[in-house]
């Protein structure tokens, strides 16, 4: 099986220091700091790299098991939202919320929602964040 990488370099303290992801495969690079991870800004943060990770993954899984069910979508778009906080003293990662839409045709409503949750369950991402509640919003669109 495949393994992918990425490389990180991270300058100063962390307050005000900066860091610099670079995915191995040349995709993306970016610029990350304590100040883009806590608040807004142009730089990335590793919550939202996990949170398009997590969105891609599941919405491969989710193609995959709708196209196996004889059921090939048109679209599906999806939001994974990461939040962060803090617990006696520790950054944690206590929820993601999935948000997935999709034109599926020909499909019924319960159908969607019983593939949809399990794409999610069998999404690698998911499970290698089981640690981690994961809540998934999935709605089907007219085609």
């Amino acid at each position: 099986m495949a393994f992918r990488s990425a490389d990180v370099e991270w300058q100063g303290s962390v307050q005000s220091g900066h860091g610099h992801i670079k995915l191995a495969s040349g995709a993306f690079e970016g610029d990350y700091s304590l100040r883009t991870r806590m608040d807004a800004g142009a730089e990335t943060n590793p919550e939202e790299l996990l949170a398009s990770a997590h969105a891609g993954c599941f919405t491969m899984a989710f193609s995959m098991a709708l196209g196996a069910a004889g059921h090939e979508p048109t679209r599906i778009h999806t939001t994974a939202q990461v939040r962060l906080s803090q617990r006696g003293g520790e950054f944690i990662i206590p929820r993601i919320d999935l948000k997935t839409e999709a034109v599926v045709p020909g499909i019924d409503a319960a159908t969607f929602q019983e593939i949809a949750t399990r794409a999610e369950r069998s999404c690698p991402v998911s499970k290698a964040l089981a640690g981690t509640e994961i809540h998934l919003e999935a709605t089907l669109l007219e085609a």
